[in-house]
């Protein structure tokens, strides 16, 4: 029997039969199972993929297409591009390690109101991000299980005051479940649960939109602070999420495996809906803007997507893990993790995967591995990778490297400076890794002797020695402790622990005294805004002129719209209190850009005495706020003028009209290739960083400067002009760095007209840049320019310093100074080389204080170079004289003494000389010709008053190892002294040599029983 069962059923039917049918209609009956079928259909067709087909056989670079497609075509986001993984202007981070980064002056309010992304209200992207160090730090579990990465694509949607949690959960979950194509019974949600102590109630509103749509009540989890509550930082905005979680298994309730790190259920998806601020007292204020920030892992997304339980089992790795097998001298991957993975090889295959990923990302964004912050982590996951490559994949030297095309062909499309700089990511591993190794095996060696010299078994691995391995060979700790495990034993952790405590106690004290800067948080940001305060109009700071020779600063007025005192906006501040002051207009320039702040003071109407110093100038959000400490009473609406420090602006700008000027020279001279890296612009000196690929020559550097120095005696005109973004993008030639510019954006050019650049009219080759400095505006007002330091602060960065002006022309006076006291020096040794050792010593002395005034003065670096290398010659040529006429008089010595003593067994005696190299010496003679003597020498020097002395022993003495005897007599003298068994020498400081002869001499006897 057939049942028909009519959706639009809504009036109720009698009871028939079709008996030539064979169907039978039922009134009531068929009208109640036509609406729970109706419901039913409803909910699954919310639920399930309906007519999309499902995508669970996507690649990586469909996932990410399909998420991108969805939130631009779907939902009118725009779509940005990742930020590097260099944090801009954030010091707080070493990388960037979510999509939110690069939006936190949205967040935080200080977005300055002129760029692009001041109007952003719905925007998606896939961001780079490692997490490796600092606050959010990977590195440690990488390799150990399937999903830890220390770089990973985050994917990410925002609002900032548009659509909220609605809009949010149902946005989520109609990707994953209709476009994506997974089965809704393998989610489970969770949302904030509340916080009694915190007095926060719980997210009722997110738990019931997930219900509304459509999901089971069982699946939807109150969870606490600590799981579902997000916070930027101690302060700062915050608020409560709700996260999107996956079971790997299915057909089973796994409720109790949500937020238990259980790698069977894991967390796909969070949603971070910011209502609040987070006060420094621990309160909560309501955010005048709500906003909701998104991240899910690109990795863990595609490891469900493609059926894997493992990330490392996605086309985002296999390739690579194909590539390491080829190059490796073990056995293929197997996936093992654990007791299971016999001698880590796997996991060596997934640590090796993962870092050669960061890697080749962080050098193409610019950050290479060096000695500190980001750089001192960037080379602690080289090491970490060289190590499980080389010692435990058993793969040659140079395999690290050769896998960069591999992840160049899995990431290259959406990271094109990947491809640009592959070459360059292969020089820096390749260099970074020889050096490694050199280092590793010096540091195994180390461990090994420390570890045989231990005693009882189970003794703790010296901390003292760890620590050296980490401060002196750049080991990372991770890899010391690794290095003893494999050996069984552990390092003595409170005491390392107490070293690394010293260590960063001591980066705290040299950080201390530095004033923090009082910036508006975002509550006093959105309470100027809807107060009206207007932004602070600051073109006054680019208004001055050049009369007669002299640039002329025009005085500056101003109103007190606003104070902060540190915690909120304030209507007046005393004497002594520390503030923020936002005035209507300035001409002070705000630091940005790499241009150091103006320095000057303000004056109050009807007290034009007392002076407030302007600390520093910052930009929040539209605001320039002038920091103080207030010499007097200020109030808001008091009328103030604004007097600049022209010497130190004027200094500023030269030198940032200079560095224009050098970046255009330098590209000149090496080429088209070389890239801004960063730049420092302040009152006394200029410092640029640029990629290339070693250091500068000497020619090279002379190159430079004289087509800077062209330009400056050309007195070329520097033009600037504002002009709309896109359009200046347009110009040819145009150079920028990595920041985000307002809209519209300054332009300086040089010699050539913006408007005419802007038109095309012109193939003249010169300096253009987007830049929002205060620049000269003729080229001569520098009047010179001298690099006074070039090198490489990692492989392909090299870092200028330059100065200008009259210290540019002190630093050539002083080079010419230099030269010609090494002209007269070597003249010198070459008229009549030292014949006694006095003399050499005295030609030492003098070379070596010549080559510190040579490393150490600002002079031109080519010309430096020059003098360093004429200096190291005759260095070297003094030393080999030196040795000779120590070997000489301790010939002379060790006569005289054979003369006077014979050859004894036991010879212990005093000499004339003031070195202790030329007694070493005669006492190895006097060994030499009497190989069964022991042999103690002591002379008195004349210049300190110290005692020298110097013993060797025969290799058969078992009862008398020189270190010993020198050690007992030094420390008669109140000194010390170190060595080996068959050699050792020291100082005394006080005593009566012959007394102390007699007892070096009872001494021996006593212990070798003659």
């Amino acid at each position: 029997m057939e049942f028909d069962c009519a959706c639009a059923l809504t009036q109720p039917v009698v009871l028939e039969a079709d008996h030539d049918s064979g169907r039978f209609w039922c009134a009531d009956t068929v009208i109640q199972m036509s609406r729970l079928l109706l419901q039913k259909l409803q909910r699954l067709r919310r639920l399930s993929p309906g007519s999309e087909r499902s995508l669970s056989s996507l690649p990586s670079a469909q996932v990410r297409k399909t998420f991108l497609d969805f939130f631009r075509d779907k939902h009118r986001h725009l779509v940005v591009p990742s930020a590097p993984v260099r944090p801009r202007g954030d010091p707080s981070l070493l990388f960037v390690n979510a999509g939110m980064n690069q939006f936190k002056p949205i967040f935080l309010g200080t977005v300055d109101p002129r760029s692009p992304m001041a109007s952003y209200r719905r925007v998606a992207n896939s961001q780079r991000c490692v997490r490796a160090g600092g606050k959010h730090n990977d590195l440690d579990d990488v390799g150990r299980d399937m999903y830890h990465h220390t770089f990973f694509e985050m994917l990410g949607n925002w609002s900032f005051g548009d659509y909220f949690k609605e809009e949010a959960c149902q946005m989520a979950w109609s990707l994953l479940t209709e476009h994506y194509g997974i089965p809704p019974e393998r989610l489970y949600v969770s949302y904030f649960g509340g916080d009694a102590a915190s007095g926060l109630l719980a997210d009722e509103e997110t738990r019931n939109i997930w219900l509304d749509l459509g999901v089971p009540p069982a699946r939807v989890l109150p969870f606490g602070l600590k799981d579902n509550f997000w916070e930027m930082g101690d302060t700062g905005p915050c608020g409560p999420c709700t996260e999107i979680h996956y079971d790997h298994i299915g057909g089973r309730d796994a409720a109790r495996l949500v937020n238990a790190d259980s790698p069977e259920v894991v967390e796909i998806w969070n949603l971070v809906f910011i209502q609040y601020n987070r006060e420094a007292d621990h309160s909560l204020r309501l955010l005048p803007q709500f906003s909701v920030d998104t991240g899910m892992g690109l990795e863990r997304l595609v490891s469900i997507l493609q059926g894997k339980r493992s990330n490392y089992d996605t086309d985002l790795f296999t390739p690579l893990l194909d590539a390491i097998h080829q190059r490796s001298g073990v056995g293929p991957y197997g996936g093992r993790t654990g007791e299971a993975d016999a001698g880590q090889v796997d996991r060596a295959y997934r640590v090796v995967a993962d870092h050669i990923r960061t890697l080749s990302v962080c050098i193409a964004d610019g950050i290479h591995p060096g000695m500190s912050g980001a750089e001192l982590v960037l080379r602690r996951i080289l090491r970490r990778a060289v190590r499980f490559s080389v010692e435990v994949l058993k793969a040659p030297q140079g395999a690290l490297a050769s896998l960069v095309p591999t992840v160049v062909h899995i990431l290259g499309d959406t990271n094109p400076d990947l491809t640009r700089e592959a070459d360059r990511i292969v020089d820096v591993i390749n260099e970074n890794e020889a050096h490694f190794l050199s280092s590793l095996q010096h540091g195994s060696r180390l461990i090994q002797r420390t570890v045989s010299r231990m005693g009882a078994a189970g003794s703790p691995f010296p901390a003292s020695v760890a620590w050296s391995l980490h401060r002196d060979l750049g080991f990372p700790l991770d890899l010391v402790d690794l290095m003893l495990e494999e050996r069984g034993v552990q390092v003595d952790r409170l005491e390392l622990d107490r070293l690394i405590s010293e260590n960063q106690k001591m980066l705290l004290e040299q950080q201390a005294g530095v004033r923090p800067r009082l910036l508006p948080d975002v509550l006093s940001l959105a309470e100027l805004q809807r107060s009206g305060v207007p932004n602070t109009d600051d073109t006054p700071k680019y208004r001055y002129q050049l009369e007669d020779g002299r640039y002329v600063f025009p005085a500056c007025r101003a109103t007190v719209l606003a104070l902060y005192d540190g915690e909120a906006l304030v209507p007046e501040v005393s004497e002594g209190q520390r503030c923020g002051v936002i005035l209507d207009r300035t001409c002070f320039y705000s630091e940005q850009g790499g241009q150091s702040h103006d320095q000057g003071y303000l004056t109050r109407d009807g007290l034009q005495d007392v002076l407030y110093s302007v600390e520093a100038v910052t930009r929040a959000g539209g605001y320039v706020v002038h920091q103080i400490t207030a010499a007097d009473k200020l109030r808001t609406g008091d009328q103030v003028h604004l007097h600049l420090d022209q010497a130190h602006r004027l200094s500023c700008m030269a030198k940032h009209t200079a560095t224009h000027i050098l970046n255009f020279a330098l590209r000149k001279v090496l080429g088209q290739s070389v890239q801004q890296r960063g730049s420092h612009i302040s009152a006394d000196r200029l410092r640029f960083d640029f990629s290339v690929k070693g250091s500068l020559s000497s020619s090279q550097l002379q190159q430079v400067e004289t087509c800077v120095n062209d330009i400056i005696s050309a007195d070329q005109v520097v033009h600037s002009l504002e002009v709309p973004l896109q359009k200046a993008r347009t110009i040819q030639g145009l150079r920028t760095v990595d920041e985000v510019y307002p809209d519209p954006v300054r332009v300086v050019s040089l010699q050539v007209p913006v408007s005419e650049l802007l038109d095309g009219g012109t193939e003249r080759e010169t300096s253009v840049e987007l830049c929002c400095g205060t620049h000269l505006l003729q080229t001569s007002t520098i009047q010179d320019l001298v690099i006074v330091s070039e090198k490489q602060l990692v492989k392909g960065i090299s870092r200028i310093v330059a100065v200008t002006g009259q210290d540019a022309v002190q630093a050539r006076d002083m080079g010419r100074v230099l030269s010609q006291e090494v002209d007269s020096l070597s003249a010198r040794l070459s008229d009549s080389a030292p014949s006694s050792l006095g003399s050499a010593h005295h030609f030492s002395k003098e070379a070596s204080t010549l080559s510190d005034s040579v490393d150490n003065t600002p002079i031109p670096q080519w010309q430096r170079r020059e003098l360093q290398a004429r200096l190291r010659a005759m260095l070297r040529a003094i030393n080999t004289l030196i040795r000779k006429l120590e070997t000489q008089q301790a010939a002379k010595n060790a006569e005289v003494l054979f003369q006077k003593n014979g050859k004894k067994e036991l010879l212990v005696d005093c000499v004339e000389t003031d070195s202790l190299s030329v007694l070493m010496k005669t006492v190895n003679q006097l060994s030499a010709a009497t190989p069964l003597s022991h042999v103690m020498l002591l002379s008195h020097q004349k210049d300190s008053g110290k005692i020298l002395c110097a013993c060797q022993v025969p290799k058969e003495s078992s009862t008398l190892p020189a270190s010993d005897w020198a050690v007992a007599v030094c420390r008669q003298l109140g000194g010390s002294a170190g060595g080996s068994a068959l050699v050792a020498k020291g100082t005394g400081s006080f005593g009566d040599i012959k007394e102390a002869l007699r007892w070096a001499e009872d001494f021996a006897r006593q212990k070798t029983k003659r």
